[in-house]
């Protein structure tokens, strides 16, 4: 599934940032999807595996239909707004939606050296406002989730453009992402 094939079947921003993750397009991301869907992104095997354990490891059970866990740690994309924790940053409406004016805020309190972009410290300062959860695992998890954002996003020179993190909130930078990966390798 394409950005705008995604864009047709779901209806949240949110909704359409995981979807990217399932890699045979039934409405479910199992482990194994997530673990394709890293890689396809260019982080190592380990780090893969370890972002389908926790991912679908704390995920799953939020976005089922039933009480019953499954042993398959299934995300169910319909349901994934369940699963917002506590560290998030905002940027995401109870329902999924990108909150731009949280964006918007974002970048007018954490952008220092340029309006539009972060530095690597300036996006550090940003996530450690996520921190709201006393837990140790929450924070940790959010720590994760950020860092491969930072990975994914930064540029060059170590900067994050709003563009780019307003694009992976929505999920299209995913598909760009690995789109530019296999032009890379390609050209090998």
């Amino acid at each position: 599934m394409e950005a705008s094939e995604a864009a047709t079947r779901y209806t949240t921003a949110l909704q359409h940032h995981v979807a990217f993750f399932d890699r045979n397009k039934d409405g479910i991301v199992y482990p194994h999807e997530t673990y394709i869907g890293f890689r396809a992104l260019g982080f190592s095997r380990i780090i893969s595996l370890s972002a389908a354990v926790l991912i679908n490891g704390t995920l799953s059970y939020k976005t089922l239909d039933t009480r019953v866990p499954s042993p398959l740690f299934p995300i169910h994309i319909k349901n994934i707004h369940r699963a917002r924790h506590p560290n998030h940053s905002g940027a995401y409406d109870a329902d999924g939606r990108v909150v731009e004016r949280t964006l918007d805020e974002l970048f007018r309190k954490f952008a220092r050296t340029f309006p539009d972009r972060l530095s690597r410290d300036e996006f550090r300062s940003m996530q450690k406002t996520f921190h709201k959860d006393p837990t140790q695992s929450a924070r940790l998890a959010s720590s994760a989730e950020w860092g491969f954002a930072y990975k994914l996003l930064k540029d060059e020179n170590g900067y994050v453009s709003k563009e780019h993190i307003r694009r992976t909130l929505d999920g299209s930078i995913f598909y760009y992402m690995e789109e530019k990966l296999k032009e890379e390798k390609s050209k090998k």
